[in-house]
């Protein structure tokens, strides 16, 4: 079958992403405390990423985000893999993905998440954006493992999600590695208080976002319900917005685990489709029955 450009869909009416994966990974029983979190089971059980795929398109999503946010050749490395393993792994999160979605919403996307340099540290830095690596160090970083997702996209995957990003340097960065390469992306920053988390104003990312044509839509995730609400007019401003905020609690990087009390709404879909936003979903700790609500506020 022919599967509508995600473009083109996003330009008729808003679309669903999925949820935390990690969420529903852990909810199934799989421990993923160690610096590879979800992106263990890639190599350790593939199965249950598939089965988690499934699960969110069941449930209403229409984009399936792929398990690869945390594999890096660094992060594997240091757990002996070789360049080759973690090339395989890459395109196997991938497959994954597009396996679920061809099995359950054939008309539906794959994205193929470009996670932070922040999450191969595995401290937080992600959510605070203080970097040892500056613009050449953080292009050489992500060069490799875009150009093996890269290479997906049109095969199994639809598009590229640069996704947490806490810090301008790391958006010029990835921008720069997408300017000119033919391949959409979704580009999403990680946010608190209307600012980056390196404490940037946002709009200077997205404003730098439209010059590049491979950018398909420009927004924030993991970060608060609030955060991410406040976030979509400024994003939308610049063009289609993607959102998908965490629940809303806190993550405590020292016991890698989450505080406090959910504040996802899936109601507040009406407020973020209406400041601009066209890719809608959730993040950390959002369940497939967020996802199912979600969807059904839109279908009103």
């Amino acid at each position: 079958m022919t599967r509508q450009d995600l473009r083109t869909a996003i330009a008729e009416r808003p679309v669903v992403l999925d949820g935390g994966l990690a969420t529903l990974l852990e909810e199934h029983g799989h421990d993923l405390s160690s610096d590879l979190w979800s992106a263990r089971l890639l190599r350790d059980d593939p199965g249950a990423i598939e089965r988690a795929h499934r699960e969110f398109f069941t449930a209403g999503a229409e984009v399936a985000t792929t398990a690869s946010y945390q594999v890096s050749f660094e992060g594997f490395g240091a757990e002996g893999a070789d360049r080759d393993e973690v090339e395989r792994l890459l395109r196997r999160s991938v497959e994954l993905a597009a396996a679920a979605r061809d099995a359950v919403a054939p008309d539906g996307w794959v994205a193929a998440s470009v996670g932070p340099y922040g999450a191969v540290l595995a401290d937080g830095s992600e959510y605070r954006g203080d970097y040892d690596l500056d613009l050449a160090g953080l292009r050489a970083f992500h060069r490799p493992r875009l150009d093996v997702l890269a290479s997906t996209v049109g095969e199994h995957a639809d598009l590229l999600a640069v996704e947490t990003i806490p810090c301008l340097t790391e958006v010029e960065a990835v921008l720069a590695e997408l300017d000119g390469s033919g391949v959409p992306a979704w580009l999403s920053l990680s946010t608190a208080n209307g600012l980056t988390r390196a404490g940037e104003p946002i709009g200077e990312a997205f404003a730098m976002a439209a010059d590049v044509a491979e950018v398909v839509a420009v927004g924030v995730n993991c970060s608060s319900p609030a955060d991410a609400g406040a976030a979509v007019p400024v994003a939308g401003a610049h063009g289609p917005a993607v959102v998908y905020p965490n629940s809303g609690q806190g993550w405590n990087a020292a016991t890698r685990s989450w505080e406090g009390r959910s504040a996802f709404d899936p109601a507040d879909v009406a407020a973020w489709v209406e400041a601009g936003a066209r890719l809608v979903g959730g993040c950390c700790r959002v369940g497939t029955g967020d996802i199912t609500v979600l969807r059904a506020t839109l279908a009103r």
